[in-house]
């Protein structure tokens, strides 16, 4: 194996400054600041913006962010296409059955109708 090519790895100081919380772990980063932790030993310091201490994820803080209601809007606009109605052939339909009928056949039944009763 060859010798000085991997990083130093060594325990630092993290500083989480939003909600000023402190871990020490271990990690081959660089840092030029050092500060002393509670057990009396100086660390190499590295001051973060963001942690697991403070991201909504972590803490369980996440807020949802409304989507404007798009899956009731994409519903309202393409209707509930995932049950697929039966095409029926309308005209087909009313002569098979024989209960609708157009106006001038309604006429044409009722003046029948009359005419065989006189």
């Amino acid at each position: 194996m060859r010798k000085d090519i991997h990083p130093e790895y060594r325990e630092v100081l993290f500083h989480d400054t939003s909600v000023d919380e402190y871990f020490l772990v271990r990690s081959t980063l660089a840092t030029d600041q050092t500060k002393e932790w509670t057990d009396g030993k100086t660390y190499p310091y590295c001051v973060l913006d963001i942690s697991s201490a403070s991201h909504p994820f972590y803490t369980g803080k996440q807020k949802l962010v409304d989507t404007g209601g798009r899956v009731d809007k994409f519903r309202k606009r393409f209707g509930n296409k995932s049950k697929a109605a039966p095409v029926v052939d309308s005209e087909s339909e009313e002569v098979a059955s024989g209960e609708s009928l157009t106006t001038a056949e309604e006429e044409t039944a009722t003046e029948e109708v009359s005419t065989d009763k006189e």
